[in-house]
């Protein structure tokens, strides 16, 4: 538990590094640009993260799922774990660039952006794409070198800022801000693979999408599986912020997104505890109960903080970081409920990742799969009811709905389920041996 603590740490260090430095290029980016020009690089922004979202492989879990637990017996389980991944990666780049001409091809048809900004929504996804990243974060989780891909992490949202001011006094334009955060997206992902490069060793000769499968006869079930749950979590709510687009214009879209990013900064800390975490039931197989129950207990503490942060903070960051142009319009009750469906997902994460770690990636994909497409069908309605409130309640239903589900799923799995027997020193818990059939 010192070591699950200590990589929290570090991640949750980064992760604060990056939303103290996330409000400063969020504040000159709304101020400069406006509502409505914001919202069209809310679209762009979001494009990304779509195409990204959907074709990027959760490759940090197999490497950290087949490089941990490999029985090769001669040392190549991470090697080979790695030349999968990078493989997998590379079927992601060309995925994503059939999704993102497919989404720019359509865009004219729902999204509002200006027919000149369509290149540069396409060159953004490209960017995106070539910078993903999943790869050298799995091998320094790997080998728990979480103070590393913090360091090299920190890089993002330093050049983004730097960027920003940069747009903001000699491209006060959406190209410009786009620019910056392109740039900071190629740089951090180069760190990233240079930090884990000096870590371990990257065999380009163990490139393969056969080998992993052929030693682990379920290899594909979960890639496809964590990669479709993957896409939920990340795509889902980016495609939600599309949608509300589409529903509600860019002005609506750009309001949403300020709400959103200042809202829901809980999930970012939901995922940093899912990574952390992940790799520790892994090697930890018998008290992996217990470590997911004291996380999500500790998760329920700080989201019950963090709401009442919002709740009591949310109107001055709003005027303080998107300024007077975006008050109104139920975006700071938009804001409070955002961040109540990230307090859910932050006690979700460590659940999630307890059937993921359990071999039920499958599971956790189809418990998330049927709220998000139910909120996606509602959202029209619930826009035309009461706009980015609406929008926002359903998130938060989908993501209750999302975590219910994990927690009925875990407590079907017998192979973990733990039961609590008293001893000589009071009630202890330990594991219960599995069922036969």
């Amino acid at each position: 538990m010192q070591r699950l603590f200590t990589n929290i740490g570090w991640l949750l260090g980064g992760r604060g590094i990056n939303a103290v430095l996330s409000l400063v290029y969020l504040a000159l980016a709304t101020r400069t640009l406006g509502l409505e020009m914001f919202g069209h690089f809310a679209a762009i922004v979001a494009s990304g993260l779509v195409v990204t979202g959907i074709a990027n492989f959760q490759t940090w879990q197999f490497i950290v799922r087949w490089g941990a637990n490999g029985t090769n017996g001669d040392g190549t389980a991470a090697s080979e774990a790695t030349g999968f991944a990078i493989a997998l990666d590379l079927l992601s780049v060309a995925m994503g660039l059939v999704l993102a001409a497919l989404l720019v091809w359509s865009a004219p048809l729902w999204l509002p952006l200006p027919e000149e900004l369509l290149p540069l929504t396409f060159g953004y996804c490209v960017i995106s794409l070539l910078s993903i990243r999943t790869t050298p974060l799995g091998l320094l989780r790997l080998r728990f070198k979480y103070a590393t891909a913090t360091a090299a992490e920190a890089v993002q949202p330093i050049v983004r800022t730097t960027g920003a001011v940069i747009a903001w006094l000699y491209m006060p334009t959406v190209t410009g801000f786009i620019l910056a955060y392109a740039a900071s997206e190629l740089i951090v992902a180069a760190a990233l693979w240079f930090a884990a490069a000096r870590n371990e060793r990257i065999d380009l000769s163990a490139l393969s999408l056969t080998r992993i499968p052929a030693r682990h006869k379920d290899a594909w079930r979960f890639v496809w599986s964590t990669n479709m749950s993957g896409s939920l979590t990340i795509a889902g709510k980016q495609i939600t912020l599309l949608l509300v687009g589409a529903f509600g214009g860019a002005a609506l879209l750009g309001g949403f997104r300020v709400a959103s990013q200042l809202g829901q900064a809980l999930v970012a800390l939901a995922q940093a505890i899912s990574k952390a975490i992940l790799p520790e039931l892994v090697h930890a197989k018998q008290d992996a109960l217990v470590i997911a129950r004291r996380m999500a207990n500790v998760a329920l503490i700080g989201g019950v903080l963090a709401v009442l942060v919002a709740v009591v903070f949310g109107r001055l960051g709003l005027d303080l970081i998107a300024g007077a142009e975006f008050r109104g319009r139920g975006f700071y009750w938009a804001l409070v409920i955002l961040s109540i469906a990230g307090a859910v997902e932050l006690v979700g994460a460590s659940l999630e990742s307890l059937l993921v770690s359990a071999g039920r990636a499958g599971t956790a994909f189809v418990v998330r799969a049927a709220p998000t497409l139910l909120a996606f069908g509602l959202l029209d309605l619930a826009i035309g009811w009461n706009g980015a409130l609406g929008a926002a309640f359903t998130v938060l239903g989908a993501s209750a709905l999302a975590v219910i589900g994990f927690y009925v799923a875990i407590l079907n799995l017998h192979e973990i389920r733990i039961v609590v027997e008293p001893d000589e020193e009071g009630a202890e818990t330990r594991p219960e041996p599995p069922r036969t059939t």
